[in-house]
């Protein structure tokens, strides 16, 4: 029974930045380049093609400026990079991004693990980054890390959460991405905190990230949707994760979530096929396994041939079924 009654979702891509940057293996510049570009064509809202990290940082994406440079941008699709500090923000701007994504964590210890800074020294620097894009006239979206718990702290208070999107806001940022960096969180809390955040704060687009660390990242992103959000992050073939996030792994797959959604009713306006066929393509260039299941099983109504032998099988059971015929009264 479908429950969505065509409520329209948006669909944000990042396994070309989250995916990569976790990768051992660099995947070619070229390949890079023409990934994105088949995805563009599948529905997106929204892809997050690359860092403008420092390459000594995320050597897997030391080719920003290029990849961002050739892709061929297609009409309604944003294409947004990660961008960390000033020098990132003025390479991005260089490569004309149509909006910078910057992060940070709701979470002391792992923002000290992950970006080598407290929070308000992040929180200071990001602010410079803001005034740059605010001046350039580029939207800035915050992806704030650890929303659900921190695999080093444990549970973070939401008035903490709420307190960081808060100060955000007041500096004219366009959007919040609720992230469950290390795939913490259960669908309760996720309702709580993301109804919590739009109830507080009409003016902003959320977006909730999840990981299937614990296999709730499907159910979690069912929660974000009943409790308003409509904006979501996924990874293709469900790859990438969070170096400084002990025991965290990949993202919630692309072709799972959308071919759950769309069974329920919900318009995410994605090519599944499509989906399907981009992760072959993602899993050869990888030259791993992805963790998505629906790449590998297909959509629910896959048919696939009887057996060879099924006629012989059919017969035979009609033959047993004369057999026991009863008799004319």
């Amino acid at each position: 029974m479908n429950t969505g009654n065509g409520t329209r979702l948006y669909v944000n891509e990042v396994a070309t930045r989250d995916g990569f940057q976790m990768e051992s293996r660099f995947i070619p510049t070229d390949d890079k380049i023409a990934l994105v570009d088949r995805l563009s064509g599948l529905g997106y809202a929204k892809i997050e093609v690359t860092s403008f990290t420092a390459p000594k940082a995320i050597p897997a994406l030391r080719d920003g400026e290029e990849v961002m440079g050739r892709i061929a941008r297609r009409p309604g699709v944003v294409y947004t990079a990660l961008v960390p500090n000033l020098r990132g923000g003025e390479r991005a701007l260089d490569s004309r991004v149509d909006e910078f994504n910057i992060v940070m964590s709701a979470s002391e210890t792992h923002n000290l693990a992950n970006l080598r800074m407290t929070r308000e020294q992040s929180f200071a620097q990001l602010t410079e980054v803001i005034a740059l894009a605010r001046q350039a006239k580029v939207p800035v979206n915050v992806s704030l890390s650890c929303v659900f718990g921190c695999p080093m702290e444990g549970e973070v208070p939401l008035d903490g959460v709420l307190g960081w999107v808060d100060r955000f806001a007041a500096l004219g940022v366009a959007g919040i991405t609720l992230c469950d960096t290390t795939g913490m969180a259960y669908p309760t809390q996720v309702q709580e905190v993301c109804a919590s955040a739009l109830a507080r704060f009409e003016a902003l687009d959320f977006t909730a990230h999840f990981h299937n660390t614990r296999a709730m990242g499907l159910v979690n992103t069912v929660a974000a949707v009943e409790a308003g959000v409509r904006r979501f992050d996924m990874s293709l073939g469900g790859i990438g994760g969070c170096p400084y996030a002990p025991g965290a792994t990949g993202n919630v797959a692309t072709e799972d979530v959308i071919h759950m959604l769309q069974c329920m009713g919900y318009d995410t306006g994605m090519d599944l096929d499509g989906l399907i066929g981009a992760a072959a393509q993602l899993e050869a260039l990888v030259q791993h396994e992805l963790p998505a299941q629906v790449s590998r099983a297909g959509h629910r109504l896959t048919r696939h041939a009887p057996p060879a032998d099924f006629s012989e099988i059919v017969e035979r059971a009609k033959a047993r079924g004369e057999g026991r015929k009863e008799p004319q009264a």
